[in-house]
C-alpha cells in the first residue's frame, strides 16, 4: 500500500485528469511529471518496486505505471510485476571469503551495494554465471534510450508501449568473455517485483553488443545470497520472463555446522520466559521476521509508514512482523507524532552484532524460550514431525499465552508455529 500523502495525491490526480474515464475510452492514460509534480514530487509519486506498494485506486483498478520518457509516464492494466517463485528447496551452497580483504566485512552488509561487491571478490557471481573472467562495466543511473514492447495487461489485452530515453538504474553490470550479467539488487525479502527493473535495462544493452544479456535478480538478507537469472522468452514482451535457474550461497566462516544436538545444546541453555503482554505472533516467514531487524539494525528506526512503503509489507504484515519482533523481545516500539516507531532493543542489536552462525543460534533460543515452541518443538523431536494443528492449539491452551482466545485465532497461530519450528529445523547443515 502506498503511503498516506501518495494515496492523496494520486486520488486528487485521478479526479483532475479524469484518468480512469480515460483508461475507459483508450485503454490507457499518458500524464506527465509536471502534471504529477504540480501535486507531489513525481519521484515519490511513481516509485512501486513491489505490488503491494500500489496506491488503493491502482489496485482496485488493477492499474500499473511505466515510465516511457524522462517526463512521461503510462497508466494502464499493465501486468507490471512477477512474483518471486518458491526457492524452499534451493540448496545453500558454501563459498569462502578472500583472507586477504580488510576493507570490507562480510559480517556486516548493511547495503545493496556492499552485497554486490562481497558476492563479486568472494566468486559468487563468477560460479553463478559459470564464468571467471568477469569485469564491471557498466552501472548506475543512465538513459533507456529508444524502443517498443508489447505488454500483457490485466483486462486480457497486450498493449504497445514506445519508450524514448527513459531514466533507469542498472546496479551492476558484469561482462564475461561469453555474456554481459547486468544485476537488480536488494537487501530485503520480497513477494514479488517490478518486472521493469530488468526488463528496461535488457532492452537497452539488447542488440548493442553481440554477447547474450542475462537479467539476474540478487537478494541479500541473513547471511544469504541468492541469485535468480531469469530469461525473455520474447525478448519484445516486457512480461514474457521466466526463471531459467537460481542457486543460494553463504560465506563460509570455518565454524561447525549446525546438528540436531547444536539445537539441542541450545534448548537445554535456554530458560523458559514468562509470556509477554504483546500480540502472539502471526508472522508465518521467520525469515521476513529477521529481515525485519535488519532493516531496523541499518536504519536505527523505521515508522510504519517507512515500512509499509519502502518495502513489501502491506500494513497488517508490518504490524504482525513487528510485533513478532517485540514477542521475542528484539523489537520495541515508540510513538512519534501520533505513529509507532520501531526500534531494535539492546537485545535486538546485541544480537544482529553477532557472527551469522552465532545469530542464528540466538534466535533460535530466543524462540525456544517461550513455552508454546518449546513444548511444540520437543514433540516435534518426539515424534519426527512438526505435530498438527490441533496438537499445537493444545499447547498453546496450556501455554498461557496473552490475548488469544478464539479457536480460529488458535488455529491462525498455530500456523506460526509449525513454521518457526520448520525454519529452525532447516538450519541444520546436511
Amino acid at each position: 500500500m502506498a503511503d498516506s500523502k501518495n494515496e492523496a495525491a494520486w486520488k486528487l490526480l485521478f479526479e483532475r485528469h479524469q484518468i480512469l474515464k480515460a483508461i475507459e475510452k483508450t485503454g490507457y492514460y499518458l500524464i506527465t511529471s509536471t502534471e504529477i509534480n504540480a501535486i507531489r514530487e513525481a519521484r515519490l509519486m511513481t516509485k512501486f518496486d513491489h505490488q503491494s506498494q500500489l496506491p488503493r485506486l491502482f489496485a482496485a483498478h488493477h492499474l500499473s505505471i511505466l515510465p516511457v520518457t524522462r517526463r512521461n509516464y503510462l497508466i494502464s492494466s499493465f501486468n507490471a510485476f512477477h512474483p518471486f517463485e518458491p526457492d524452499d528447496d534451493v540448496t545453500v551452497h558454501k563459498i569462502k571469503f578472500p583472507s586477504h580483504i580488510e576493507s570490507l566485512d562480510f559480517r556486516n552488509i548493511t547495503s545493496e551495494s556492499t552485497a554486490l561487491n562481497c558476492a563479486f571478490i568472494t566468486g559468487i557471481i563468477q560460479d553463478f554465471v559459470n564464468d571467471d573472467t568477469l569485469f564491471a562495466t557498466v552501472n548506475g543511473r543512465m538513459s533507456s534510450s529508444a524502443f517498443d514492447f508489447n505488454v500483457r495487461c490485466a483486462d486480457g489485452q497486450t498493449r504497445n508501449v514506445a519508450v524514448k530515453n527513459a531514466q533507469i538504474e542498472i546496479d551492476a553490470g558484469y561482462e564475461g568473455a561469453r555474456s554481459l550479467s547486468l544485476i537488480e539488487a536488494k537487501n530485503y525479502i520480497a513477494g514479488d517485483f517490478l518486472i521493469r527493473q530488468l526488463y528496461y535495462p535488457f532492452r537497452l544493452w539488447h542488440g548493442q553488443i553481440n554477447k547474450p544479456i542475462r537479467p539476474l535478480f540478487l537478494t541479500y538478507t541473513n547471511g544469504i545470497f541468492q541469485l535468480r537469472e531469469y530469461v525473455f522468452e520474447d525478448f519484445r514482451t516486457y512480461n514474457s520472463l521466466r526463471l531459467h535457474r537460481q542457486k543460494k550461497y553463504i560465506i563460509d566462516e570455518g565454524e561447525p555446522p549446525i546438528n540436531l544436538q547444536t539445537i539441542l545444546d541450545v534448548l537445554h541453555r535456554t530458560s523458559v520466559v514468562a509470556e509477554p503482554n504483546v500480540p502472539f505472533p502471526q508472522a508465518d516467514s521467520f525469515q521476513r521476521v529477521i529481515n525485519l531487524c535488519e532493516l531496523l539494525f541499518d536504519e536505527k528506526a523505521l515508522s510504519h509508514q517507512q515500512i509499509t512503503s519502502n518495502y513489501d509489507f502491506d500494513r497488517r504484515q508490518t504490524n504482525y512482523y513487528s510485533d513478532a519482533g517485540r514477542y521475542l523481545g528484539l523489537i520495541d516500539k515508540t510513538h512519534e507524532g501520533g505513529e509507532p516507531l520501531f526500534y531494535l532493543t539492546d537485545k535486538g542489536n546485541a544480537l544482529f552484532q553477532l557472527d551469522i552462525k552465532k545469530r542464528q543460534l540466538a534466535l533460535v533460543a530466543a524462540i525456544l524460550a517461550h513455552a508454546a515452541f518449546r513444548s511444540s518443538f520437543l514433540s516435534y523431536i518426539e515424534e519426527a514431525e512438526v505435530p498438527n494443528k490441533g496438537k499445537i492449539v493444545e499447547i498453546m491452551k496450556a501455554s498461557h499465552i496473552y490475548g488469544v482466545a478464539a479457536e480460529n485465532t488458535f488455529r491462525r497461530r498455530a500456523s506460526t508455529i509449525s513454521h518457526w519450528i520448520n525454519w529452525i529445523m532447516g538450519l541444520i547443515e546436511a
